[in-house]
């Protein structure tokens, strides 16, 4: 839990600081703190969804949950981690340097962002049949 607690605190602190940054120092006009917001966007929402993966790890360490379940929460969390850096990283280095730093990180961090939910919407079927 300490773990996915940290990583969520720890982006949107950085989202916060980064989307100060992107207001403040790119130009508005080109297009640059468009693409950088979306960055900023994406990474607050993912750290909140990180906190919703710390708050399951809690509660699913006491009590008797399906190995799946205890399973698909650190996935989630570890695709979102992830998702946020090849994506919203990329948008970030795209709004500040006009250019992609790695081919194709973009759209495999976006689908490390639809694995964590994925794995989400596992964990909710199947805690569901556990109740």
């Amino acid at each position: 839990m300490k773990t996915w607690l940290f990583l969520g605190a720890v982006n949107g602190l950085s989202a916060v600081t980064a989307g100060a940054y992107g207001w403040h120092s790119l130009a508005a006009d080109d297009g640059a703190r468009t693409i950088f917001s979306m960055g900023v966007d994406y990474q607050m929402w993912h750290a909140l969804a990180l906190i919703a993966v710390a708050w399951l790890a809690s509660i699913n360490g006491g009590r008797s949950v399906s190995r799946s379940v205890k399973l698909a929460v650190p996935l989630a969390g570890w695709a979102f981690t992830i998702g946020i850096i090849l994506f919203s990283g990329t948008l970030y280095a795209f709004g500040v340097t006009g250019s992609i730093p790695l081919n194709g990180a973009a759209p495999a961090g976006g689908v490390f962002l639809m694995t964590g939910w994925a794995a989400l919407a596992w964990v909710a079927i199947r805690a569901g049949k556990a109740s």
